[in-house]
């Protein structure tokens, strides 16, 4: 009866490991800006994708959502149109845009990375200088 119990116990132990592992995915990976800083008008940010277990770079994850504005500075409102750019360097992902004006920047990004169920999400702000 008791070796029952005991293996009851481990197959519940670990099948929460399982769920806990399966939750944890999108925390396994963070986005990096390539450069923190651009000049004012035509830019193209870069971000990386990297694992944060080895800081190794993330190829091949597809963008499935991107957006640059000024919430930072209390203006969500002003944003910029991001066009996707091609990379040359494995996990960065590359982005055509006009800043406008000096300040700071938030970009939010969403990647589906192969192999996790949830999609990883990250807000890098850039500063923009005159």
């Amino acid at each position: 009866m008791i070796s029952r119990a005991i293996l009851i116990a481990a197959g519940l132990a670990v099948a929460a490991g399982f769920a806990t592992q399966a939750l944890a995915g999108a925390n396994d990976y963070s986005f990096e800006p390539v450069k923190p800083e651009l000049q004012k008008g035509d830019a193209t940010l870069a971000v990386r994708l990297v694992q944060k277990a080895t800081s190794k770079p993330v190829a091949d994850a597809v963008i499935v959502r991107s957006r640059i504005d000024m919430g930072p500075d209390g203006m969500p409102t002003m944003e910029s149109p991001l066009t996707p750019e091609p990379s040359s360097e494995p996990g960065v992902y590359s982005f055509k845009t006009n800043l406008p004006m000096a300040g700071h920047w938030l970009l939010s990004i969403a990647a589906k990375v192969q192999g996790e169920p949830e999609t990883v999400v990250g807000k890098i702000t850039y500063t923009v200088t005159p």
